[in-house]
C-alpha cells in the first residue's frame, strides 16, 4: 500500500494544476525540485532551501550508494532523518551516473557492473539492488533502473535501450511489489508508503517513444517520467517528443521530465502536460555567478557591476534581493568567498520556485496561455550578459 496519491485540479489547456500526496508532506505541482545529489542542496541549507517554496528535493542514489552507502543510512533512520529534511524526497536510481562512467561500467541484461569513481571498486546495479536500495533510503518517489544511452546514436541502438529499460522496469516493479510485504532476501526494509515511477526512452523517435510508454503504462507505476531528452538534441525536438509522449501517459498520474530546466524549459513544459521537473542549472550556475533575473540572465563577475548599488532582481523577494547589492554580490564571487555561491544559490532556487508559483496560478485563474506568451517574449532577455 503506497501512501501516495495524486490529484489533477484544474487545467487549462493541457497545463495541469494538481497536487500529490506523500509520508512527508503534499507537494503542489507544477513542481520544481532542486537537486540535494549527496542529501545536501549545494551551498546551502536545508532552511534556506524551505525559505525558496521548495517541497520536494532529489537526491542522488548512486552519489549515497558509494558513500555513505545505503545500509548506514538505513542504520540511521532513513534518508530523511539522515540529513534532517522533513519533507518529500525523491531518489533517481543511479542509472545516469552509472552509465555516464563510459570506461568503468559494462552493461548486460542481468545490470550495469561499474567501478566507483571513489576508489575503483566494483559495484553491480541491477533492476532488484536499485530498487533496493532506494527501499532502505526511505525516500518517498523512487525511480527505476533504465538504460540511459550515449548519443549520438543509431535508431536499432534506442530501441535496443528502450526495450531493455522496459524489461529492468517490469524487473524494479516485481522487487518493489515484494518489499511492500517488509524484508526480502535480507534487505531489511519494505516499500510500503514508497512510490515508484517508471521512466520512458526511445531518443527522438516517437514510434520507439509511444511503444516504451504504452508497454511501461502496462506494468503500473504511481507516476512516469520522460528520460533521455535535453541531452543536445534540437529544442524543438524536445518539445515535440515531450507533448506527444506526455499526452500517451495516465492522465491521472504525474509527469516528470528529468533534467530539463531552463526557466524556458519548465514552462513549455508545463504547456505539454508535464507536473515535474529538476535541474542542476540554477545551483550550478549560480556557483559559476550565472543568475536567473526578471531583467535577465546575467554574470555577477561583470565589471559593470562593481559599482551596482541596486538589488540583484528588483522583483525579487529573497533575502540575497532584500539584504545585498550587485555590487557586494560581485566582490563576494571575485573573492571567492564560500558566501557568493550560498547568496547566489538562495537567489536562483528562488527565482526558479517563484517562476512555478506563478505558472500555478496561471493555471488557476486559466490565464496560462498569456502568461506563457509575456514570459517567453521576456526570454530574448534571458541571455548571459556580455
Amino acid at each position: 500500500m503506497t501512501g501516495f496519491r495524486f490529484t489533477v485540479r484544474s487545467t487549462d489547456g493541457a497545463a495541469r494544476l494538481g497536487e500529490f500526496e506523500t509520508p512527508h508532506g503534499v507537494v503542489q505541482t507544477p513542481a520544481f525540485m532542486p537537486v540535494g545529489t549527496q542529501g545536501a542542496v549545494k551551498a546551502l541549507r536545508h532552511r534556506d532551501v524551505e525559505e525558496t517554496g521548495a517541497e520536494i528535493i532529489l537526491a542522488n542514489t548512486y552519489h549515497l550508494l558509494l558513500r555513505p552507502g545505503d545500509e548506514l543510512i538505513a542504520r540511521r533512520g532513513g534518508l530523511h532523518r539522515f540529513i534532517g529534511w522533513a519533507r518529500p524526497i525523491l531518489t533517481d536510481s543511479g542509472g545516469y551516473q552509472v552509465f555516464s562512467l563510459a570506461q568503468r561500467r559494462v552493461i548486460t541484461e542481468e545490470g550495469a557492473d561499474f567501478q566507483s569513481h571513489l576508489d575503483g571498486s566494483r559495484y553491480l546495479l541491477t533492476p532488484e539492488r536499485a530498487t533496493d536500495i532506494q527501499a532502505r533510503l526511505g525516500s518517498d518517489i523512487a525511480m527505476v533502473l533504465d538504460e540511459c544511452l550515449a548519443l549520438p546514436a543509431t535508431r536499432d541502438e534506442v530501441a535496443s535501450s528502450m526495450t531493455r529499460s522496459v524489461r529492468w522496469a517490469a524487473r524494479c516493479r516485481q522487487r518493489y511489489e515484494s518489499l511492500q510485504s517488509g524484508s526480502v532476501d535480507g534487505v531489511g526494509v519494505t516499500t510500503r508508503g514508497q512510490a515508484q515511477f517508471g521512466i520512458i526512452q526511445g531518443g527522438v523517435f516517437q514510434d520507439l517513444r509511444n511503444e516504451s510508454a504504452d508497454a511501461t503504462s502496462a506494468i503500473g507505476f504511481e507516476g512516469y517520467a520522460i528520460g533521455g531528452l535535453s541531452v543536445g538534441e534540437p529544442i524543438e525536438e524536445m518539445h515535440a517528443v515531450t507533448e506527444a509522449t506526455a499526452r500517451r501517459l495516465p492522465p491521472d498520474r504525474p509527469r516528470y521530465l528529468m533534467g530539463a530546466g531552463t526557466p524556458q524549459d519548465l514552462v513549455e513544459g508545463v504547456a505539454r502536460g508535464i507536473d515535474m521537473f529538476d535541474c542542476v542549472l540554477p545551483t550550478r550556475n549560480a556557483r559559476n555567478g550565472q543568475l536567473f533575473t526578471s531583467e535577465g540572465r546575467l554574470n555577477i563577475g561583470n565589471a559593470r557591476y562593481a559599482e551596482d548599488d541596486g538589488p540583484l532582481d528588483p522583483q525579487c523577494g529573497c533575502y540575497t534581493c532584500r539584504h545585498h547589492s550587485r555590487a557586494y554580490l560581485r566582490h563576494l564571487f571575485m573573492a571567492g568567498e564560500m558566501s557568493a555561491g550560498a547568496l547566489n544559490t538562495l537567489h536562483n532556487l528562488s527565482f526558479y520556485l517563484d517562476t512555478m508559483r506563478r505558472i500555478r496560478d496561471a493555471i488557476a485563474f486559466r490565464t496560462f496561455d498569456s502568461f506563457r506568451q509575456g514570459f517567453l517574449r521576456s526570454a530574448s532577455r534571458l541571455s548571459l550578459d556580455s
